[in-house]
């Protein structure tokens, strides 16, 4: 009679004695994302052997544990309509818990490190809170001034309008801040000369990883991972900025350099980043788990087309190649095999709809139009905040608005729309419009 392994007895994944690259890039927000993208792209440039990542965690150890058993390495399940592809990532040399400040500070004071990539929330740079991550990025710089560490490149890789510069704002203010606080160190003004903030546009759906995928690779790879990452075939990385120390061979695996961000960045946080968050709340509300559930609803699907083609009139330059980008969306967001769950998608409502749904209804409306489209998005964001059991979500104004969403009729939406745009929830047309078009997305 045969006899089956249990999963403790199949060996760990490791590097078995075989040494990580030395680390030359410092990540702030180690998490399935970073791992599918960043982490990916560095992996599969032709020079990935002198570029290892030093990755730590945002607010909880356990991803820096994890790995850190595994010698920083994971499996990239790449999960298309047709089956998977298994594949062991190599480029995190080291897996660390972000409140280990001192090593934080010692890796971005050496002069080897030429680069610090950010995933953090968006609601990070909005905090200058010198305890956040970017506040212990800061304390790091000022120990790189010390140590004479020379220019560095930060790089941030969020679903932030502008991100690059974003991050140089909320940076300087921190440093501001603590140069107030010690009598002027000129801290910031250092930061001004010798970092450059890079500014990307990043795209890779990246579902969480369930019990079912640790087990699957096991079954296939006939190891065991304990912190394996789904994500779909389809990577883009477009990046724009200066890098004073190097970088990695980026465009030879795939990513995209380019003189000016925004045209990307806004093709992808309106096309990719606005159609999720419609069909997020949409679909919730119509009962649906999935992106590719809801994007199969016909009333999902035609919210989503109307809101695209409001967009698509201030995508206009032909190197975005729109039409192909929005067709391969659809087949993006079709595929059955990615469990991209809606509740996830869901977080962080008012943060979100500020950079999806606002700058497009706003440009509709400055070019005469009503913008109904792009206004439904964030009237079904009111209903879903307002339906039954909506007390589950994440948002940074979560408080504020249950508190909104508890008033009745168009005082409600009066107050909620103030939370995602004062300047728009001054114009009484818009919040009329906003009001009009509350329940049209509700399930039938």
């Amino acid at each position: 009679m045969a006899t089956t392994r249990t999963t403790t007895e199949i060996p760990l994944l490791g590097r078995k004695g075989a040494p990580a690259p030395p680390v030359r890039i410092v990540h702030l927000g180690l998490g399935a994302f970073h791992r599918s993208h960043q982490a990916w792209f560095t992996a599969h440039a032709p020079d990935a052997g002198e570029w290892g990542i030093a990755s730590f965690t945002g607010r909880r150890p356990g991803a820096a544990i994890t790995l850190a058993a595994q010698d920083g390495l994971f499996t990239l399940v790449e999960r298309g309509p047709d089956g998977d592809h298994f594949e062991v990532v190599g480029s995190i040399a080291e897996a660390v818990d972000g409140a280990d400040t001192a090593h934080l500070n010692g890796l971005v004071s050496a002069a080897s490190t030429s680069i610090v990539t950010l995933t953090v929330t968006e609601a990070v740079y909005e905090k200058h809170d010198a305890d956040s991550p970017l506040g212990r990025l800061v304390r790091a710089l000022a120990v790189r001034r010390a140590a004479q560490g020379g220019p560095i490149a930060v790089v941030s890789c969020d679903n932030v309008a502008g991100n690059g510069e974003v991050a140089r704002r909320a940076v300087l203010a921190i440093a501001e801040g603590l140069d107030s606080g010690s009598g002027g160190s000129g801290l910031a003004e250092w930061i001004r000369e010798n970092v450059r903030f890079v500014g990307t546009s990043v795209d890779r759906i990246t579902p969480r990883t369930t019990p079912e995928d640790v087990a699957l690779v096991a079954a296939e790879c006939g190891y065991r991972d304990e912190a394996p990452v789904v994500a779909e075939p389809f990577a883009n990385w477009i990046l724009a900025g200066e890098f004073p120390a190097g970088r990695p061979r980026w465009e030879d695996a795939g990513a995209q350099f380019v003189a000016d961000i925004e045209p990307f960045e806004n093709r992808k946080l309106w096309l990719l980043n606005g159609a999720h968050s419609l069909l997020a709340y949409a679909g919730q509300l119509r009962g649906h788990r999935t992106v590719a559930e809801a994007i199969a609803d016909p009333a999902c699907r035609e919210a989503v087309e109307a809101f695209w083609d409001e967009a698509a009139r201030h995508l206009t330059l032909p190197e975005l190649g729109v039409p192909a980008y929005r067709e391969a969306l659809i087949e993006r967001f079709s595929n059955p095999r990615i469990a991209h769950h809606l509740a996830q998608i869901a977080a962080d409502g008012t943060t979100k709809l500020r950079m999806r749904a606002v700058p497009v209804l706003s440009a509709e409306m400055g070019d005469g139009r009503t913008g109904v489209a792009a206004a439904r998005m964030i009237a079904v964001w009111m209903d879903f905040v307002s339906s039954d059991g909506a007390g589950d979500f994440q948002d940074p104004l979560k408080e504020r608005v249950l508190a909104a969403a508890s008033l009745e009729g168009r005082e409600r939406t009066a107050a909620l729309a103030k939370l995602v745009s004062p300047d728009l929830a001054g114009d009484p047309t818009v919040v009329d419009r906003l009001h009009s078009l509350r329940g049209t997305l509700a399930r039938e």
